[in-house]
């Protein structure tokens, strides 16, 4: 099965278009003030509404109130919902809306349970762990945290770039891998030569397994 590819942190529709015409699966919007990435709802919508078919959009937020998420429910079309945050279960789906729930590895990470924890959540995101820093830290993990079999599929992210994917893809071999900084020339302004780059590794590593 190939190696499925969202972009994160998306700021404007000629990135997010970008994405698309280069091979990219899904695109993420950031809905987290403290972002340098950040995007309001009516930016999100703007994006959102120049999209074609079969892309998947996923709105990232970080311990936002239930009407924060609703708010921005009711005026963008988001197709799946990422938590970066410490956000329970039960918070998680009471959006009527598919999910998956980020996790900070360290090395006493408990992938079984917190998927049973999780247990409607679509995908668990695995990212790297640093303090007080929900995510977007542009560090990687070590990839041998993860494990060989997990009842949830795994998207792979923290520090991910177009020289280091395809390794990254052979260690953790994940369902999907997800990046944001690694593929930007500033903060929340993608470089689309490095995006095709990333994409071209992503799909030629996928067809060498």
């Amino acid at each position: 099965m190939r190696t499925r590819v969202k972009i994160c942190g998306i700021t404007k529709k000629a990135d997010a278009l970008a994405c698309i015409e280069a091979g990219a699966d899904a695109i993420g919007l950031v809905f987290y003030a403290k972002s340098p990435r950040a995007v309001t709802a009516e930016q999100a919508a703007e994006i959102v509404n120049g999209l074609p078919a079969f892309v998947t959009t996923v709105g990232l937020f970080v311990d936002a109130s239930a009407e924060q998420v609703n708010e921005v429910l009711g005026k963008v079309k988001l197709d799946c919902l990422q938590f970066h945050g410490e956000e329970s279960a039960e918070y998680c789906a009471q959006f009527d809306r598919a999910y998956f729930k980020a996790i900070r590895m360290q090395q006493d990470t408990d992938l079984a349970a917190i998927a049973k924890d999780y247990a409607i959540a679509r995908a668990l995101l695995l990212d790297t762990f640093v303090k007080d820093t929900p995510g977007g830290t542009g560090q990687a993990f070590d990839w041998s945290l993860v494990p060989e079999q997990c009842d949830k599929p795994i998207i792979l992210a923290g520090g991910l770039r177009p020289d280091n994917v395809a390794e990254a893809i052979k260690q953790a071999k994940p369902y999907a891998v997800d990046v944001s900084g690694g593929v930007e020339k500033a903060k929340g302004v993608k470089d689309v030569e490095k995006i095709k780059q990333f994409i071209n590794e992503v799909q030629c590593i996928g067809t060498s397994r």
